[in-house]
């Protein structure tokens, strides 16, 4: 195995797309959520946060289910597409994605909570409707939420291992991600090649998390 740094460059890249991904579904979710009382709401969450606590090759067998060629999803992928999303870069944005939601969710959830509904009812009453509530009073009203939410979303993407490595593969130059890298290069003995991946797996955590902790420190 040879350093390189398309495993570096792959990890942020998918982390990004996840990570918009994640967070605009989250931002829709939470709203939808917390906008009245909804049937069925501690059912929908505990599905949301279930990649949180669920082994990971648990969640990459449910995304191989959901995905392959065997499932109408994928065959319609594939079809459009013109090949398989399984062992794809894709593979590994969808696979970020769906663990670093509940992160996102739980964040967003929480800042938009934290809004006082006296402005929200003002807002109301001046004749905004929930999409002109949601813009313009608690978006705005959230950011320092919104903004942790993306950080840690993003990190965990960055991070993620387990279902990306089942659902993507561990492919050099196409879905080698730094986690799987690291794998790789403990498998085959290169240990300096693991730390090489490993410094700069913690050294940009650390960053991003000291980013948030400053951001809470200055609250």
């Amino acid at each position: 195995m040879q350093w390189s740094w398309h495993p570096v460059q792959l990890s942020f890249y998918v982390a990004t797309i996840a990570t918009v991904i994640a967070f605009l579904l989250a931002i829709l979710s939470a709203f939808w959520i917390i906008r009245k009382d909804r049937k069925g709401k501690a059912i929908i969450e505990t599905i949301f946060f279930l990649p949180l606590v669920l082994p990971p090759t648990v969640v990459g067998f449910f995304l191989i289910m959901m995905f392959g060629t065997n499932s109408w999803v994928g065959q319609m992928i594939e079809k459009i597409a013109g090949e398989s999303v399984l062992f794809t870069s894709t593979a590994a944005i969808i696979a970020a994605t769906v663990v670093a939601f509940p992160l996102i969710y739980q964040s967003i959830k929480t800042g938009f909570l934290s809004v006082d509904k006296n402005i929200i009812g003002a807002a109301k009453v001046d004749g905004a409707n929930d999409w002109a509530v949601l813009v313009k009073v608690i978006l705005p009203l959230s950011y320092r939420s919104l903004t942790t939410s993306a950080v840690l979303g993003f990190t965990r993407g960055f991070g993620e291992f387990g279902a990306t490595l089942m659902f993507a593969g561990n492919i050099p130059g196409k879905t080698q991600t730094i986690p799987t890298a690291i794998y790789l290069a403990i498998e085959t003995g290169e240990t300096t090649i693991a730390w090489y991946y490993v410094l700069i797996s913690i050294g940009f955590s650390f960053l991003l998390l000291f980013l948030i902790n400053r951001m809470k420190s200055n609250e």
